[in-house]
């Protein structure tokens, strides 16, 4: 008996597709952005962004970004909120998991900032659906030597 052909996602898309599902938790009012931290083929922990526990949400108060007409990439300082991959490296530490060597699934490539706080957490891959317009930060992960890989999804 044939059984029905079925498409069993890579582990790759399985994890960009759990980002894109932790997005969705996002209380940022200009991009939601997931992100997975794995080893091993296991979840450690995951970030989507948005303002710290206990904080008002952008979403009930308002972005300042927009309001001062901000481009995306630039005066990070100027956002209530976290960005996905600072959030899961909190989860990490909060939780006591241990992330060195670790691979982060996330939406979109980090920022400077992030991606300094990538290279000294240890995080050795980073994999990605899209780009972001911050050259720094691919500079700052290629001379550290964290693998930087875009993917499409099927």
């Amino acid at each position: 008996m044939n059984s029905p052909s079925i498409h069993r996602p890579d582990w790759d898309e399985y994890f960009i597709r759990i980002a894109e599902l932790v997005s969705s938790r996002s209380t940022c009012i200009r991009r939601h952005v997931g992100a997975v931290l794995v080893k091993e083929k296991r979840i450690l922990a995951t970030g989507y962004n948005g303002a710290p526990s206990g904080i008002s949400h952008c979403e009930e108060v308002g972005c300042i970004r927009e309001k001062l007409k901000i481009p995306s990439g630039e005066r990070h300082e100027l956002c209530r909120g976290l960005h996905a991959e600072q959030n899961a490296i909190i989860q990490a530490a909060y939780h006591g998991v241990s992330i060195k060597g670790s691979i982060l699934y996330i939406i979109c490539h980090p920022c400077s900032v992030c991606a300094k706080m990538i290279i000294n957490a240890g995080i050795g891959e980073i994999v990605i659906k899209s780009g972001y317009p911050d050259r720094m930060a691919g500079e700052l992960l290629s001379e550290a030597g964290v693998k930087v890989r875009v993917i499409s999804q099927k």
